[in-house]
């Protein structure tokens, strides 16, 4: 009586099993096109978005990532922070090794995630860490905005690229403190000018404040895609335990015009599971309007 179900419920945990081994080997590139106003119409813009790598290898020395950013052919690369784990000294190396050899590709634009945040502010624990990952990455030309903003330019295409670092405690897995839209001001100040505002802020969950704050365009990763993907739910669970997070991996529009894109990461740490949910390379396509 019980044997077919038994048989069905163990060759339903192998088909999950394997699966889960082919996500947690390999990665996908998912490609989003936005359409700016003002620029020249015909003009195209590629920009690439890596997150969340917390110092995994795609191939020796991450060989097969570095191709396929290559393959795009990105006029800058953009980073979304917690590219290391900070548990794990050993993905500090593996991590500026990789930052410079993308800033070999194109010119980098990098925040911090709050692995790399938390390093920055307790260096008691962390002691130096921190520094030298960002001497490194400062010495191979990589651009690290810590609650800083640069001007990218290229053609009839304007972006200020702003990397913000939120209060350590609106990643609390309880007890989560709201971000406030006056706080961002007092971190990075308003937005100013007419060019097009990309946002790096690593934990989606505050997406409207960053919305309010005035960002066209909010890069965000930090919740693993939601760990397991169900069709139409998206992301079950996040790596902080909360479930079905409203923004977990896709482009999220807004009636205003205003969007985000939320990456599903290249890494994970403390559960390493992906199921349903490929690890990514973001691909960004702006366009004329």
């Amino acid at each position: 009586m019980w044997k077919k179900p038994l048989a069905l419920l163990g060759a339903s945990a192998l088909v999950c099993a394997g699966e889960m081994a082919r996500e947690l080997s390999t990665f996908r590139v998912r490609r989003y096109r936005e359409e700016i106003p003002g620029m020249e119409r015909g003009s195209k813009i590629r920009m690439v978005f890596l997150s969340d790598l917390h110092g995994k290898e795609y191939g020796r020395e991450n060989r097969r990532l570095l191709e396929q950013v290559e393959r795009e052919e990105p006029d800058c690369i953009l980073v979304g922070g917690d590219m290391l784990t900070r548990t794990q000294p050993e993905t500090d190396r593996t991590a500026a090794a990789l930052m410079r050899r993308l800033a070999a590709v194109a010119p980098v634009y990098a925040a911090n995630g709050n692995h790399e945040q938390k390093m920055k502010e307790n260096r008691r624990q962390y002691q130096d860490r921190y520094e030298r990952y960002r001497d490194a990455l400062m010495g191979a030309g990589v651009h690290l905005l810590e609650n800083e903003t640069c001007l990218f330019q290229k053609g009839s295409f304007q972006a200020a690229l702003t990397g913000l670092e939120i209060p350590l405690s609106c990643y609390s897995h309880f007890g989560r403190e709201k971000l406030q839209t006056e706080e961002i001001k007092r971190r990075i100040g308003e937005p100013e000018g007419e060019e097009y505002h990309i946002l790096l802020a690593h934990n989606p969950a505050c997406m409207d404040a960053y919305w309010d704050w005035g960002a066209d365009l909010v890069l965000s990763g930090h919740l693993h895609g939601g760990v397991v993907r169900l069709p139409l739910a998206g992301g079950v669970i996040t790596p902080q335990m909360q479930l079905f997070p409203r923004y977990s991996g896709d482009m999220y529009k807004r009636r205003d015009g205003r969007s985000c894109v939320v990456s599903r990461g290249l890494g994970t740490h403390t559960v390493n599971v992906r199921l349903y949910n490929m690890a990514e390379l973001v691909s960004l396509s702006f366009t004329g309007k």
